[in-house]
This record gives structure tokens, C-alpha cells and sequence, in this order.
């Protein structure tokens, strides 16, 4: 049946309540106390987890409808594949990002309106900072965004290689590489290549460690620094996976022109970001969600999802000729670049 235009607004309006039902749940370590053991009733999960009964039952009935729950005939409850999802040890976990968005990133997004109004940050609105610099103050928030981060990519890294054949690339330099998850896949597929870590001397510590636990740190050199002043020079591939989306066009245009400026002139540089379109399928929904997202951030002129086009021209303006894009399924754009010199 077709709902009605008015019935699907009401759901676009009340998809915000699903929202903080399942950070809810994330907060409360609801998917991994099923996951120990059989299923059980909300009376059980609710004393596990000092909470009220009847409304760990509400909540339980209501994500069932969702299919984050299935409800049992004898009045227990079980995980379905979807809300395995919000188990820590699932790999591609939501569970941290389920906490971000439970947390300070949520509570921005009612500040919308003065977004779209002033094109301010929602959050420096709400909580008088840049998101980054209240990361930085609170070193146990930051670990819960380091892992969504690193959740996230674990599930486009197979999309990622399916798409793209790295071992063409001897050399790699991989700026703001975060924690590694991305290289140490690369340096496995491809033996005969080497890298290069940029990122800050926090991360690159992080980096440092799964690298060593990897048994990867004679192929990979993490190189603390910053990707404004400088990037190792002599690599074959400058790969750059979801860092220009967390900046406005000009200061991605600068970190597009550092790694020009170190780029040999048969180098090629290659964006992996959310493209966002004019479409209205899942991936296109998730993209544009997540523009919505960054804009809550950074502003309506800060960080951003782009277009395919509009990645090309921050390529074009820093002196680089694209010369290939593609678009995944899952909305991700793989879009490479060598010097406009060359």
C-alpha cells in the first residue's frame, strides 16, 4: 500500500524518536546482553541494566517494527540480523556511532533551524566550540568517534577493493590515514607495496599500534604532521578516504595543493568520499543524510558531502585534471587525479 504524502512526512518527523530509541538502546548495552545468552524478557534485561521494565518492554515492542527486535511468543525478545548491528563486537558495529548521536552530536541537530538560518555551526551554537577542538577535550568521547570512524570504514572496505586495484601503487601515502584499518587491507592485498601514514601525533600513536599488531611496520612508516604544511614526498598514490568532507572548499583546496606540490609528476591522487546526488534511493538517501549531518557541524559553508562535480573542482583548482570517477552502490565515489603539469 502507498501511504499518502501527509502519512510520510509524519514518518520523516518521527524518524528522529526511532533515532534515540536505538541510542537508547546502544546506551544501555541492550543488543550485547541478547548476544550472551538466549533471548529474554524485558523484566530480565531491564534489572541487568537498572532500568524501568515496562519501559525496556515499549522500547523493545516498538524497535520490533523496525526489525531491530523479534518478539517471541512466550514474551521474550531476540536480536534479528539488523539490530546484531548495534553489538560491539560485530563487525562494522553501529554501537559507537549509536553513542555519538545518543550524545553531543544529537543533541545539535534540534539547533537546525539556526543552521539553515545564520549557516552557523549547530554545534559550536550548542555547545560554544568547534566539534573537533570538544573532541579534543574529551579524550573518552574521542575514542567513541575514533571507533565509529573506524566501524564505518570496516564496511566499505570491501566495496573499496572490489572497485579498486591498488596494486598498481608501490609506493602509498595515505593522509590523515587515521588508525590504518585502510592501509593495513591495502599492504595485504598488495606485498609489494609500501606506504606512508600521515595523520596527527595522537592518531598516528593509534596507527602505530595496529601496524605493529599487524606485523605491517617495516612496509608503513606513520609520520606524525599536518596536512596544511606538508605530506611525504615520492609516492605513487596520495589517497585521500574521508578527509575532504570535513572541510570548506578552501581549506580542502589547500590540502589538495600540499599533496600536488609532493607528488611526482606520474603520481596520481585518489579521493574516496560520500558522493551526493539527485537521487532517491538508499544510497542517495544516506548521502544527502549525511550532508545534513556535516552541515549540523561545520555550517552550511563548512565541511560537506560533495558531488562528484564539485569534488572535480576543488581538484581543478588546487592544479590537479581528474581523470576518473566512479560511484559505488553503497553512494562512495572513487575519484582519481594526476598534476595538471604532467
Amino acid at each position: 500500500m502507498i501511504q499518502s504524502p501527509p502519512v510520510r512526512m509524519r514518518a520523516l518527523l518521527y524518524g528522529q524518536l526511532v533515532s534515540r530509541a536505538v541510542c537508547a538502546v546502544a546506551e544501555l548495552g541492550l543488543a550485547d546482553r541478547l548476544s550472551a545468552g538466549p533471548a529474554a524478557t524485558p523484566e530480565a534485561l531491564a534489572a541487568a541494566t537498572s532500568a524501568q521494565p515496562r519501559a525496556v518492554r515499549r522500547l523493545l515492542r516498538a524497535l520490533s517494527a523496525f526489525d531491530v527486535f523479534k518478539a517471541n511468543p512466550d514474551g521474550t525478545y531476540e536480536l534479528t540480523p539488523l539490530g546484531d548491528t548495534l553489538r560491539t563486537d560485530t563487525p562494522g558495529s553501529v554501537q559507537p556511532t549509536a553513542l555519538l548521536l545518543g550524545g553531543p552530536v544529537g543533541e545539535a541537530w534540534a539547533r537546525m533551524p539556526h543552521t539553515v538560518r545564520s549557516g552557523e555551526s549547530a554545534f559550536a551554537d550548542v555547545f560554544g566550540t568547534d566539534f573537533f577542538d570538544y573532541l579534543a577535550e574529551r579524550q573518552e568521547l574521542h575514542a567513541v568517534f575514533d571507533r565509529s570512524q573506524a566501524e564505518g570504514l570496516h564496511v566499505e572496505l570491501d566495496e573499496i577493493f572490489e572497485a579498486v586495484d591498488f596494486s598498481a601503487y608501490e609506493r602509498v601515502v595515505d593522509v590523515g590515514g587515521g588508525d590504518g584499518a585502510l592501509l593495513v587491507r591495502l599492504l595485504r592485498n598488495c606485498p609489494a607495496s609500501s606506504a606512508w601514514l600521515l595523520d596527527l601525533p595522537e592518531t598516528v600513536g593509534r596507527a602505530s599500534e595496529r601496524l605493529a599488531a599487524e606485523r605491517l611496520t617495516g612496509r608503513c612508516t606513520p609520520v606524525p604532521g599536518d596536512f596544511f604544511e606538508s605530506v611525504p614526498e615520492g609516492g605513487h598514490l596520495y589517497l585521500l578516504s574521508h578527509v575532504l568532507h570535513d572541510w570548506d572548499d578552501d581549506r580542502a583546496t589547500d590540502i589538495l595543493r600540499v599533496c600536488r606540490k609532493a607528488m611526482p609528476p606520474d603520481a596520481t591522487l585518489m579521493v574516496i568520499d560520500l558522493l551526493v546526488d539527485e537521487g532517491t534511493d538508499d544510497a542517495s538517501r544516506f548521502a544527502a543524510s549525511m550532508d545534513l549531518y556535516m552541515m549540523s557541524l561545520f555550517g552550511g559553508e563548512g565541511g560537506r558531502e560533495r558531488t562528484g562535480e564539485e569534488v572535480c573542482g576543488l581538484l581543478r583548482d588546487a592544479g590537479l585534471a581528474p581523470h576518473g570517477m566512479r560511484r559505488l552502490p553503497s553512494g562512495m565515489g572513487v575519484i582519481t587525479a594526476a598534476s595538471s603539469d604532467t
